[in-house]
């Protein structure tokens, strides 16, 4: 029999606040903390609206200040989650209680990380923009002057594998690991890997993390061209969305197999039940209309944790506030759950869209909404679109039907995740 997947340790943040509990009361008190841009001068931009993490200096999510100088932005944020979650599980604390030969036996060896990462963003390459002006299109005088006007630490702190890396490095984890760059499915894709890990007998234990910070100049610019961005807020599902808002942020749980939360004595707060992921092959930024991918995905995840979509009492759906997502989306949960469909919410429209990092950020809400036995509405929702008809949703906080939830992910490259938690 498979290893059970049990989450026994969560953090997060993002511009909604900076622990599980504190994003979660702001959704269910109906408040966003999407706002005007104030990293950079939006004047020129159509879309000047975001989830940014404001009243904060980074130094002050750190321990480790020197690590400052190796990473960016996005990577503090997911150091941050993850040191949050290893923390809230008491997992480094039972460490101290080993021996030293044991602490590596049963806790570094057997301890896994995987991450969900944005793969870097266009504010990796702004370093050198001040040279290029100054050298025009004289490559000598760029050549010479490089190593005297770029941070010498540009590629280390480029790397997309940098919460990987430096999360082990702090924790002590040499189990299995990997750092996934799959756009939007990135974060729960890593979560995936975890609940796979510990089937599989790869690890005893691991930390799954998601983050990204995609708030920057081209980054706006060109998802605002593609027609991705909403240039007055994100409304999933609303017959007047535009579009979606930029977030950022981080998430992490910590996960065991039974065994070895039961031999530590851990507190259990969920569990990774099933997972399924899709293709619709239909382009970079096309999607099938009829949510083909997605709705395979959920079957896929049901049929890999066992139970049925009656079983599954709330949906946290990808509600990303474009409109051939949000309408396909709603389609695909006609398809599957039909006029018996359970409570169906978003949380993207508190705090934005944290591309990698939405899967987890959402997975860690889900699990929290569960235990409190409420569904928060979507508190923008003024009038469902007739495209997304059936669609069981409600800017009224509702009760769950059952202590599962499935929990949907929807990337670039017509990629679709579905994973199943319950507690």
């Amino acid at each position: 029999m498979a290893a059970r997947a049990l989450v026994t340790g969560a953090g997060a943040i993002c511009a909604a606040g900076r622990t599980p509990t504190d994003i979660f009361d702001a959704l269910l008190a109906g408040h966003s903390a999407i706002a005007p841009i104030t990293s950079f001068d939006t004047a020129r931009y159509p879309s000047q609206l975001a989830g940014e993490i404001t009243g904060v200096e980074l130094r002050a999510l750190l321990s480790d200040r020197k690590l400052l100088k190796f990473i960016r932005r996005t990577d503090v944020f997911g150091v941050f989650a993850a040191a949050q979650a290893m923390q809230d599980a008491g997992a480094t604390a039972w460490r101290e209680t080993l021996t030293d030969a044991d602490a590596v036996t049963r806790f570094n060896d057997r301890f896994g990380c995987f991450v969900g990462s944005g793969g870097g963003t266009f504010d990796s390459q702004y370093d050198y923009f001040p040279l290029m002006t100054e050298a025009h299109d004289d490559l000598h005088v760029f050549g010479e002057e490089l190593a005297a006007n770029v941070n010498p630490m540009w590629l280390l702190r480029s790397l997309p594998n940098n919460v990987l890396c430096h999360v082990g490095i702090a924790h002590g984890l040499k189990g299995a690991n990997a750092c996934i760059t799959h756009h939007s499915i990135s974060g729960t894709l890593a979560l995936v890997e975890a609940m796979e890990a510990l089937r599989a007998d790869e690890a005893d234990r691991v930390v799954a993390i998601g983050h990204e910070a995609p708030i920057e100049p081209q980054n706006m610019l060109y998802y605002y061209r593609a027609g991705l961005l909403s240039p007055d807020g994100l409304r999933a599902y609303d017959a007047s969305r535009s579009g979606s808002i930029f977030g950022e942020g981080a998430a992490a749980l910590v996960v065991e197999s039974e065994a070895a939360a039961h031999e530590r004595g851990a507190q259990v707060q969920g569990e990774l039940i099933g997972s399924g992921s899709a293709s619709e092959a239909q382009g970079l930024l096309a999607i099938s209309d009829d949510g083909d991918g997605l709705a395979c995905a959920i079957g896929l995840a049901l049929d890999d944790a066992g139970i049925a979509a009656a079983d599954v009492g709330m949906i946290v759906a990808h509600a990303n506030g474009t409109r051939n997502s949000d309408a396909s989306e709603a389609r695909a949960l006609v398809r599957v759950f039909g006029a018996a469909m359970p409570p169906v919410t978003g949380f993207k429209w508190a705090f934005g869209h944290l591309l990698a990092a939405s899967g987890t950020l959402e997975t860690v809400l889900a699990l929290e909404a569960l235990r409190r036995g409420v569904v928060p509405g979507l508190a923008p929702l003024t009038a469902l679109d007739d495209a997304c008809a059936g669609l069981n949703v409600s800017r009224d906080a509702t009760a769950p039907r059952s202590n599962v939830a499935l929990v949907l992910s929807r990337g670039f490259g017509s990629t679709n995740t579905a994973l199943l938690v319950r507690v």
